[in-house]
């Protein structure tokens, strides 16, 4: 659970929450540094797998009913080493699940086998 949105594809509005705790410069450029720092070893996974995918949100605040308009954020992650990345088998949002949380769950699915 990051809880940073971090690219503008990440969020419903990105325009009007440049300063918004979770998607301010800075920890949109830690997560950079995450996946792109160093020896550039980690992956994530859902973005991987749906580059372009615009619209499906891990996290829906209560305030203003959100979730049935639509407005979302990806805040929750699963970041692998690239080592697993042909490993991994699904990485999901799962939006149709409702429960006692504003967030949705966040599914990987891994290819077990031992190598």
């Amino acid at each position: 659970d990051m809880n940073v949105a971090h690219k503008e594809i990440d969020l419903t509005r990105p325009k009007t929450n440049q300063r918004t705790a979770g998607f301010t410069i800075e920890e949109r450029s830690g997560f950079d540094k995450i996946l792109n720092g160093g020896n550039n070893i980690f992956v994530d996974t859902w973005r991987n797998m749906h580059p372009d995918t615009e619209g499906c949100y891990s996290y829906y605040s209560y305030r203003f009913n959100c979730r049935t308009k639509g407005i979302g954020w990806r805040l929750d992650y699963h970041v692998v080493s690239k080592r697993l990345l042909d490993r991994v088998i699904e990485s999901e949002i799962r939006s149709e699940c409702y429960g006692a949380s504003d967030h949705v769950p966040v599914v990987l699915v891994l290819n077990g086998e031992l190598i």
